[in-house]
């Protein structure tokens, strides 16, 4: 019998991760089965542990229980630890959680593969939960001349930018607290584009010149976030199929101690992107 492994969220159901996870299977020959399994909003825990109980192995974990996860690990990365978050766990042989995070990483080479610069760039990171935290980090290692956290409630960014004080890049607030001044990157962490909408932010903040990435994706369309990108001009409109695939491979590695090759997924992702006038995705 393979291992079992999953994704836990909701929702879950638009997530690529099952086809991205086949693909690394069968290119390192790793006997195992990934599927969706969708928790209720208030039954996260009692999911997870049922998971266990019956022999799986580990998994992801996407919205919005990252931060229920890392609760719930017996151990913790450091990656994981700084991001007071948990995108993948693994069950070990005694029976308690190891619990990693590797959104960041897989942000920051998608980023990358998409020749966006962030080394001495302005950067603004929507959101201030479980995606945004663990993106922290490996955005400012890369050494921005900013890193702005922003949050529909102010409060949250700012306790979130206090936990990293020591890193003078870091500034964080409301929607409203945004420096109104244009952005070199703009990434979207936040839930909106799950409900089809966008953050309150203003539209002074976008350039041609902007590169703006929604963590999100969507499987039929392009998200509200990408399209309202688009529509002001910015020529660099990504969604974050790309970040699935290289988180992806990090998780895929923590389990199985094989870090898959992430080019012939990218390949086969970029050919199933929606055309710009069917929508979004995330």
């Amino acid at each position: 019998m393979n291992d079992r492994y999953v994704i836990i969220g909701n929702p879950v159901s638009h997530s690529i991760s099952p086809l991205v996870h086949k693909q690394f299977a069968q290119q390192t020959q790793q006997a195992l089965d990934y599927d969706l399994l969708e928790a209720p909003l208030d039954s996260f825990e009692k999911t997870l542990k049922q998971f266990v109980a019956t022999g799986g192995k580990g998994g992801n974990i996407t919205m919005p229980f990252k931060e229920q996860a890392f609760a719930l690990c017996n151990q913790l990365s450091e990656r994981a630890r700084l991001a007071g978050a948990v995108n993948t766990f693994k069950v070990e042989d005694s029976g308690q959680l190891f619990g990693d995070n590797t959104d960041g990483i897989g942000l920051v080479n998608d980023l990358q593969n998409n020749n966006i610069v962030l080394r001495a760039k302005k950067i603004l990171l929507l959101g201030a939960g479980g995606a945004a935290r663990g993106a922290i980090i490996p955005l400012l290692e890369q050494q921005p001349t900013l890193l702005y956290v922003a949050n529909r409630t102010a409060q949250k960014a700012v306790r979130l930018v206090a936990q990293f004080g020591e890193y003078g890049a870091l500034q964080g607030g409301g929607f409203n607290d945004i420096p109104t001044q244009p952005f070199d990157v703009v990434i979207n962490a936040t839930g909106a584009s799950a409900s089809d909408s966008v953050p309150d932010i203003s539209s002074r903040i976008i350039t041609p010149q902007t590169g703006c990435y929604d963590m999100y994706y969507s499987k039929e369309r392009e998200t509200a976030f990408v399209t309202w990108a688009r529509n002001l001009g910015a020529q660099i409109c990504l969604d974050g199929r790309g970040m699935v695939a290289e988180q992806a491979a990090e998780s895929f590695y923590v389990w199985r101690g094989v870090r898959p090759d992430t080019q012939p997924v990218l390949a086969m992702l970029s050919n199933k992107r929606p055309h710009t006038e069917d929508g979004d995705e995330a």
